[in-house]
């Protein structure tokens, strides 16, 4: 199973890390260890959304979690 949003189509990318920032070896800029390649991956939830089971990532379980309407349903006058 591939770790992809099903709604916005959010996956893995591909970054670099710098392990030794200034203060860390002597107050120094002097780089002190290599940058490295690793993978940032897409915080994922399974979440099930009108019957169907889907993976979302956090930032559009916010945003549906916005349009969805608060308390209960207006009452219809049909009397």
């Amino acid at each position: 199973m591939a770790r992809i949003c099903d709604l916005c189509g959010k996956k893995k990318q591909i970054g670099r890390q710098s392990r030794h920032r200034r203060g860390v070896a002597g107050k120094q800029w002097a780089k002190r260890a290599q940058k490295t390649l690793r993978v940032f991956k897409a915080n994922l939830h399974p979440k099930t959304i009108n019957g169907v089971r889907m993976m979302l990532c956090t930032k559009c379980i916010k945003a549906f979690k916005i349009k969805k309407p608060k308390g209960n349903p207006p009452e219809t006058a049909s009397k």
